[in-house]
């Protein structure tokens, strides 16, 4: 029998916006001048409350807190392009989703503090609690877009990760699952480089993490995790296709960790600051602040109002967070057991 190819691939990689800001009008999405500055006032509203999280980290006030610096156009590019109706499955670093779909502030705050009555999601909002185990939300997200599948609902389901759970078996389980019933489950990796201190070419010898993809069946994209306008592109052309039937899309927002890993991290350990400089130029919110102001729509001024609105409302927040009541041992038996037995009932008494 003759040698053949049985089959070969590409990976499209998508960019809007170059690192000056200038954009490709050929692939701009279709956004008016407000949606645009409203995608802006939240990328520096979640600045804010990561920078706030981490002082607050030093400072005793919350526990462990993993920073979201660098990765804003990622996640609120994404989550800007969701429906209502559509279901989220974070992992434990997508403060930048959650405040772009509206999960109350001071409820963020809480769950880095340790209160976990913060995972209860507000009945309006379809996302499920923050996943810390690495990975193990994955096959979650394709369980529910298999029963999107099965009542019909008009609804996608996103699931978001970062490169290093692309080493994890329920990742795999879940991509090949995702394929083999081509389920309308939207997959958005944030590549940020460094999976702790293990970096990405420790990760995969792959040229990229979109062509995973491929060998389960379906499409894999390659986004410029720093170019919001890009991730919104993609990722709303992605809950199009999952919405309308024709299956899963994998997408690798390519992006960088400009913090710590955690603040139990010390990310100057194993990366340089010559790394560091360089992504750093390539900052979500100044590019977008160059694209605006080229235009005449951003100027200096109207930043630091934007930077001084969002620090107000998590003011606010933290005032709300700390002056929130202890609960009450009794919650721990709240919505874990459908029935208690006497011995819980009367636990649950204090007796």
């Amino acid at each position: 029998m003759p040698e053949e190819i049985l089959a070969t691939f590409q990976i499209k990689r998508l960019s809007v916006l170059n690192e000056n800001g200038s954009a490709d009008l050929s692939l701009m999405p279709e956004l008016s001048a407000d949606e645009i500055w409203r995608m802006y006032q939240l990328m520096v509203l979640a600045r804010c409350f990561d920078e706030r999280a981490v002082s607050l980290q030093r400072e005793g006030r919350l526990g462990t807190y993993p920073p979201i610096r660098g990765q804003e156009a990622a996640q609120v590019g994404s989550a800007f392009a969701l429906k209502a109706s559509d279901w989220v499955f974070p992992s434990f670093r997508e403060m930048g989703a959650h405040l772009t779909l509206g999960y109350p502030i001071p409820q963020l705050l809480q769950y880095w503090g340790g209160d976990e009555r913060a995972q209860k999601t507000p009945p309006d909002l379809n996302i499920f609690p923050f996943c810390v185990a690495v990975g193990s939300q994955i096959p979650h997200a394709v369980g529910a877009a298999l029963a999107i599948r099965y009542r019909r609902d008009p609804a996608a389901v996103v699931v978001y990760f970062g490169d290093g759970a692309t080493s994890k078996g329920d990742f795999h389980e879940a991509m090949n699952m995702a394929g083999v019933y081509q389920l309308p489950v939207v997959f958005i990796c944030q590549n940020n480089q460094w999976a702790i201190s293990v970096p990405l070419k420790g990760q995969t010898a792959s040229a990229s993490l979109a062509q995973k993809a491929l060998g389960y069946g379906f499409e894999g994209v390659q986004v410029d995790g720093n170019d919001i306008l890009a991730v919104y592109r993609a990722t709303l052309n992605a809950l199009e296709k999952a919405r309308s039937g024709a299956g899963p899309t994998f997408l690798e927002c390519l992006t960088y960790r400009m913090a710590d890993h955690t603040t139990a991290d010390d990310a100057g350990r194993y990366r340089s600051d010559e790394e560091v400089a360089l992504w750093s130029g390539r900052d979500p919110i100044l590019r977008l602040e160059r694209f605006l102001a080229a235009s005449g729509a951003w100027t200096p001024e109207q930043g630091r109002v934007v930077k001084d609105e969002a620090i107000a409302l998590i003011d606010r927040a933290v005032g709300e967070m700390e002056a929130a009541p202890h609960p009450s041992p009794a919650e721990l038996f709240d919505g874990v057991l459908a029935t208690l037995t006497q011995r819980q009932a009367e636990q649950r008494k204090g007796r």
